[in-house]
């Protein structure tokens, strides 16, 4: 056991004062004026204002300025595939439905559980969110799906053809713009706008 430590000199008969949480000697008071019933009138305003208008939610039809670069991405890629097509655009065209069922099969078999919330989904967008949700290929926010995988293949990170065959298969048959945007990107740019009015 160490040795008790003597105080020497004057410094030992002073004491830290203890810090005391109540009485009316701690008062903790702030520079200015303080208005008595400012916090109860702010809160009577807002239940007042709460009872008189009620909360719309408004959907806003203008595209956001991350819709409108993904737009021309995909104007861009649409263009640059009618004046030519690659051979990994080609190879993709000739993968049929069953070779994507064989694909996904392959994806699900590992898993010890079936994905939660995917049981209304089509093959195509399960497909299409499983790559989105691949941080191997890139971030998957501000940019359109096509321009992803184009920009993983000539880094070489070997992005599924299947993924290349949906997107082609879905731009035939519908060229929204909801599908060159990735899940997350829709989720963190949503449109929905609350408003009191």
């Amino acid at each position: 056991m160490p040795p008790k430590r003597r105080a020497s000199g004057p410094a030992s008969k002073s004491q830290q004062s203890t810090l005391a949480f109540h009485g009316a000697s701690n008062k903790v008071t702030k520079a200015g004026v303080k208005a008595q019933g400012a916090k109860k009138n702010i809160l009577e305003d807002a239940v007042t204002k709460k009872d008189s208008k009620d909360d719309v939610i408004e959907i806003i039809d203008e595209p956001t300025t991350v819709e409108a670069a993904i737009i021309d991405q995909t104007k861009e890629e649409v263009e640059a595939q009618k004046v030519q097509s690659t051979p990994e655009e080609d190879q993709a065209r000739r993968i049929s439905d069953a070779a994507l069922k064989k694909y996904w099969a392959a994806k699900e078999k590992p898993r010890m559980a079936p994905r939660v919330h995917q049981q209304d989904l089509s093959l195509h967008e399960k497909i299409l969110r499983e790559f989105d949700m691949s941080g191997h290929y890139g971030p998957c926010t501000g940019i359109a799906r096509l321009k992803r995988w184009k920009r993983a293949y000539r880094l070489k990170l070997n992005p599924p053809i299947e993924v290349l065959a949906v997107l082609l298969k879905e731009m035939d048959k519908d060229s929204r713009v909801a599908l060159q945007r990735s899940q997350v990107d829709e989720l963190l740019n949503s449109k929905i706008n609350t408003e009191a009015t």
